[in-house]
């Protein structure tokens, strides 16, 4: 416990308190980072909670080869999967060319940012929210079931409320992973500069003394939303077991 409570308390004691400020332009890579998190976490709960549901229903080899197709981007190395995305949708790549046709591009514009935060973050919500899912009492949804409920509405007022919780920590992951992501933002959409490349530009470029301010800013915008979270479904299982 000690261990991984070291770098906190080593940024608490070296942060200088009386001359914190914002780099230029720390303030637009906060914005950037929330506003495009924001969407990049919508588009990973839509696409996300279907695949997920999906995979906690599914048997025999189509599960094992939806596991597989979400544990591969999940285990690439970020720097990789950035490569990956440039080959795949740069102005060469086989995508890139239909969109170009288009007359649109996807790197290094908010479009390519939103895109890597999705690529960093949604194997995360999908596998977690899949356990969430898995957890739901079967005899439930065949209780309903019996009782003429319709698969949506098996879905929504039983599968839904029931796995809520995992839910909530699969969406509060997800957040903390794309707003965080680095490496496949290093490579695939460099600009506009979300806080992690900005902290990476600040210390190539002033030192560590220059990151503390907007480091504190990052850990502000994703711990809590977790923790609150994680307290929040720790009080719904035990409510729940009194029940």
């Amino acid at each position: 416990m000690l261990l991984l409570c070291i770098p906190f308390m080593t940024l608490v004691s070296v942060t200088p308190w009386r001359h914190l400020q914002l780099a230029w332009r720390d303030d637009n890579a906060i914005a950037v980072s929330m506003g495009l998190g924001i969407l990049a976490l919508a588009i990973i709960i839509i696409i996300g909670i279907p695949v997920a549901w999906w995979l906690s229903q599914a048997t025999g080899r189509r599960r094992i080869i939806g596991e597989l197709l979400v544990m591969i981007p999940l285990l690439t190395p970020p720097l990789a999967m950035g490569i990956l995305l440039v080959s795949a949708f740069g102005p060469y790549g086989v995508f890139g060319r239909w969109l170009s046709l288009l007359g649109a591009t996807l790197v290094n514009n908010p479009a390519a940012f939103v895109l890597a935060q999705v690529y960093g973050a949604l194997p995360y919500f999908i596998v977690v929210a899949r356990s969430a899912f898995a957890t739901v009492p079967k005899n439930i949804l065949e209780a309903g079931q019996t009782l003429g409920a319709s698969g949506w509405n098996r879905f929504r007022f039983l599968t839904l409320p029931l796995a809520l919780p995992g839910l909530a920590s699969a969406t509060t992951l997800a957040w903390v992973r794309a707003v965080g992501e680095f490496g496949i933002v290093m490579i695939f959409a460099y600009f506009p500069q979300g806080i992690p490349v900005k902290l990476y530009t600040n210390l190539q470029n002033d030192g560590v003394d220059a990151v503390y301010t907007l480091l504190w800013m990052l850990l502000i915008v994703t711990l809590p939303l977790p923790m609150v979270c994680f307290v929040l479904g720790k009080r719904a299982a035990k409510e729940r077991k009194q029940v």
